[in-house]
């Protein structure tokens, strides 16, 4: 009975009464309220339960036909109570012993016989205290209730119909507060039976079962409801006129534009705060026309989240760069800082900041610190040079010239001495023909109009003939003499000096030269000292003047290249090449013809 109640409550009447406060236009539908019935059970002081259980506490010897007597008095008048006592006619009831309930399903009839002693319960509380003190483990546990205290349970355990009820009550209450989906079962015939179809019977259980009525219900009511606000949300992108925000006063109005743009204005409702929809078909179109739409809404909102999610990586990638632009900003103005503090006082520094350490630049400045590092160098050695006489400038270049040529590759190249040039006209160093070469330089200086002479001294050269003879050297600014200074420095021969395109020297203390011509007609000699001192190595200041002179009066490129073994030179055309080699009892530094060119001797020391 509280079941069948509550299916009324939840779809017969909870569904009329929703349509009369949506102000829904409603034509009631007559059911049967069975709360008659379950009043009758479990009313308080006046129902069948209240009545077993006076019955249960009263003192004294009370029977079950005590118990019918007292429910055929206090239910004589209830129309769905009824016994043998109240209606006599009625034999299919004994006198004393049963009584009938017209319920919504049908008319039972009760037999009282063991009301009473079902519905008390015995087992009272010391019984379980009792069991529960047990020093058995078993008996213990399967008594958990006697661990209450005396003072705690004062009241007799509640009788079993009593228990009944409040358990129902209980499972109604909690069933109230969901969603119901009912499924009802007819049972065709009582035999059974897969091919029999009871008439009656069926009509019974669908009248009882108010399958009518709910039916009834259902075709005049809605099959669909929702709030307006909901509804909105589900299908407001199907109108144009609400999506993606409508601008009219209310979710009703916006509600309405969507049915009225559908078509749909016959087939609804509006209540106050819901829209009914009456056939299933008006939602199923919405539904299609909604899941069309999806794609479309997704792509856009794709569309729109990834931009979003571009422009943020865009505004994150501007801070970085920004962070990153003044990061480097502070790197640099660090690394000025730094250069400044270390250099700042150089001017007075002995060294003029030569032995001060570079800090270590930042990526961004490497190129501006190969920079400042060679302004600096250029710096320093200005404030070196400036400090230097205007007559010994040019020994310095060509000292700068032989060092950067030779690049460390030769042994000595004279870098300690004071480099005189002109030795041939150097009394110190020729004291007997420095006077007499004078003469044949003016003479070949008016005769050929040079402007300086570069180099000259005495050698050792091998000549066309594979000999090698004494010769002076005499280089200008124009021309290459080599001159006999036996014969009162005759000229045996003139080479113009732009012919000649690069030197190769030894890497070691001889004073071999090879001067390589364009014409493939090389010039290979040994530099002989003077009496000025008789050790001097004139190889490196032989290169040193030259290089200095192409680069800085020719513009042009004078190669020279330092060789660890052997020599390579042309003598008319033909490859030669020449060795050093030291011998025993060798006086004099000569040429003598081997096999591939010709080989050096060298006196040992």
């Amino acid at each position: 009975e509280k079941l069948q109640q509550l299916f009324i409550e939840l779809i017969l009447q909870q569904e009329q009464d929703e349509y009369q406060r949506e102000g829904i236009t409603w034509q009631h539908i007559d059911y049967f309220n069975n709360q008659i019935i379950v009043d009758l059970v479990e009313q308080q002081h006046k129902g069948i339960i209240s009545i077993l259980d006076e019955a249960c506490l009263t003192v004294g010897n009370v029977t079950d036909t005590v118990c019918l007597e007292s429910m055929n008095t206090k239910l004589a008048q209830h129309p769905h109570y009824t016994s043998r006592k109240l209606n006599p006619s009625d034999k299919s009831m004994d006198f004393q012993k049963h009584f009938r309930i017209r319920h919504y399903a049908g008319d039972v009839t009760y037999s009282v016989d063991g009301f009473l002693e079902k519905n008390k319960d015995l087992l009272f509380q010391d019984f379980k205290r009792l069991m529960y003190n047990s020093t058995n483990p078993v008996l213990k546990e399967m008594w958990p209730d006697g661990q209450l205290s005396i003072t705690e349970v004062t009241k007799r355990p509640l009788t079993a119909a009593t228990l009944f009820k409040n358990s129902i009550v209980a499972l109604v209450d909690k069933l109230a507060c969901k969603e119901p989906y009912y499924v009802r079962c007819i049972k065709p015939n009582e035999m059974k039976s897969p091919v029999l179809f009871d008439d009656a019977r069926c009509e019974h259980q669908v009248a009882y079962l108010g399958l009518l009525e709910n039916v009834m219900v259902r075709r005049a009511g809605f099959a669909y409801r929702q709030l307006y606000a909901r509804f909105l949300q589900r299908y407001k992108m199907t109108c144009e006129y609400t999506w993606p925000n409508h601008l009219m006063s209310s979710d009703r109005e916006a509600v309405e534009a969507i049915i009225t743009q559908h078509g749909f204005h016959d087939d609804v409702a509006y209540g106050h705060t819901k829209l009914f929809v009456r056939t299933p078909r008006s939602l199923f179109t919405l539904e299609q026309e909604r899941a069309a739409l999806l794609p479309i809404l997704v792509l856009f909102l794709q569309k729109v989240w990834r931009g979003a999610l571009a422009r943020l990586r865009c505004r994150r990638m501007r801070a970085i760069y920004t962070i990153m632009g003044c990061y480097k900003r502070y790197k640099v103005k660090a690394h000025f800082w730094e250069v400044e503090r270390r250099f700042a006082n150089v001017r007075t520094m002995a060294d003029y900041g030569r032995s001060v350490q570079w800090p270590t630049p930042p990526a961004a400045l490497a190129s501006f610190h190969r920079i400042t590092n060679t302004l600096h160098r250029r710096w320093w050695a200005r404030q070196i040079v400036k400090n230097i006489p205007p007559s010994d400038m040019l020994e310095v270049r060509a000292k700068v010239a032989a060092l950067t040529s030779l690049s460390g590759e030769r042994k000595d190249w004279g870098v300690g001495r004071a480099w005189e040039r002109d030795y041939l006209s150097n009394a110190r160093d020729c004291p007997q023909t420095s006077s007499g070469f004078v003469r044949v330089s003016k003479e070949l200086k008016n005769k050929d109009g040079y402007g300086q002479v570069v180099f000259s001294g005495f050698c050792r050269k091998v000549n066309r003939f594979n000999k090698s003879t004494d010769r002076a050297l005499l280089i200008t600014d124009q021309f290459v003499y080599k001159l006999e200074p036996k014969k009162q420095f005759k000229v045996l021969k003139r080479v113009p000096l732009d012919l000649f395109t690069g030197l190769s020297v030894t890497s070691g203390v001889d004073q071999m030269a090879v001067l390589h011509t364009s014409s493939h007609d090389d010039v290979l000699m040994c530099l002989q000292p003077g009496e000025l001192c008789p050790n001097q190595d004139r190889v490196g200041e032989l290169v040193g003047v030259l290089v200095d002179h192409f680069s800085r009066i020719r513009n042009g490129p004078f190669h020279v290249k330092v060789c660890c073994s052997a020599l390579q030179l042309q003598m008319r055309g033909r490859p030669k090449s020449v060795t050093v080699e030291t011998k025993l009892g060798q006086t004099i530094t000569d040429f003598k013809k081997s096999r591939n060119g010709f080989v050096l001797l060298l006196p040992a020391n």
